[in-house]
């Protein structure tokens, strides 16, 4: 695979467990569970437990890649 091949790719180099530290850094445990309803986000959340959780449900994991995307682009607005 070609490096250009990545450009448009916005997820590109980006690990599962960086998405939630910032994804949790800016909306905190309580407003996740509100805006993505998962388990793991309401039942005792951590890292770890998200993480392990995530790498095994691929319809979450892009629920969380979406408002991280989302996320960054309201960043990128402000």
């Amino acid at each position: 695979m070609e490096n250009n091949e990545h450009k448009n790719n916005p997820m590109h180099g980006i690990k599962l467990q960086q998405i939630l530290e910032e994804l949790e850094a800016q909306y905190g445990w309580d407003e996740l569970d509100k805006r993505i309803r998962i388990n793991c986000f309401n039942n005792n959340p951590s890292i770890k437990s998200c993480l392990k959780f995530l790498r095994k449900t691929p319809w979450a994991r892009t629920k969380v890649e979406n408002l991280y995307l989302l996320m960054k682009k309201k960043k990128d607005i402000n």
